[in-house]
């Protein structure tokens, strides 16, 4: 496997964890608000579903246009940027929501489309761009789909586990914010570093 393939392996999986780690977070961050009754999860769960399902077909869209590994870190970083408002204005915007809407139903529906469903349809493009990026034919396409989607998802996995288990105990809400962003970029700027000047090789374009 060549680097620049187990970096669209990589960005897959960190996508699948930067996901469900926001959806816990963001029910954290929505309950001294509208509470954590079902309603609220069903509303983050709602915007979440929506969201990755939109994505999806959007990134599959925009991986028939000269898909590369560059293009899929800038995705990475544009869906981290987008998810800047959760760690640097979440109070403001929730404040504004729970004044506006008195209702917990619409209050959590409406708090969560404006801050989770623009860095989650982003991030919902990765995973179908990724595929398309490390298909060398028909004849594998079900096997890098497969591989695709088993990492996204036992990313998924871990951030959804040692969210909920370890790290929600350790660090304050602002800071896993902080964490999650910085890996984010981090992970999109080396993305884009092995991606620069790279012929397709292995079918992966860099």
């Amino acid at each position: 496997m060549t680097l620049q393939r187990f970096m669209v392996y990589l960005i897959a999986g960190w996508s699948g964890y930067f996901v469900m780690a926001l959806e816990l977070l963001g029910g954290r961050a929505l309950a001294p608000y509208f509470g954590t009754g079902i309603y609220v999860w069903g509303a983050i769960i709602t915007i979440f579903m929506l969201s990755l399902s939109i994505g999806y077909l959007l990134g599959g869209q925009f991986s028939a246009y000269r898909p590369s590994l560059r293009r899929l870190s800038l995705v990475l970083g544009v869906a981290t940027l987008a998810a800047l408002p959760c760690a640097f204005a979440s109070i403001p915007i929730l404040d504004r929501v729970f004044d506006a809407i008195s209702d917990p139903r619409y209050g959590a529906l409406s708090a969560s489309v404006v801050l989770f469903f623009l860095p989650i349809t982003i991030s919902g493009a990765i995973s179908p761009y990724a595929i398309h990026l490390l298909v060398d034919g028909l004849d594998g396409s079900g096997r890098v789909a497969g591989r695709v989607f088993f990492i996204s998802t036992f990313g998924s996995t871990a951030g959804t586990l040692l969210t909920s288990f370890y790290l929600v105990l350790l660090f304050e809400l602002d800071q896993l914010f902080y964490g999650m962003i910085a890996i984010s970029l981090l992970v999109a700027g080396a993305g884009m570093l092995l991606g620069g000047g790279q012929k397709r090789e292995a079918g992966c374009e860099a």
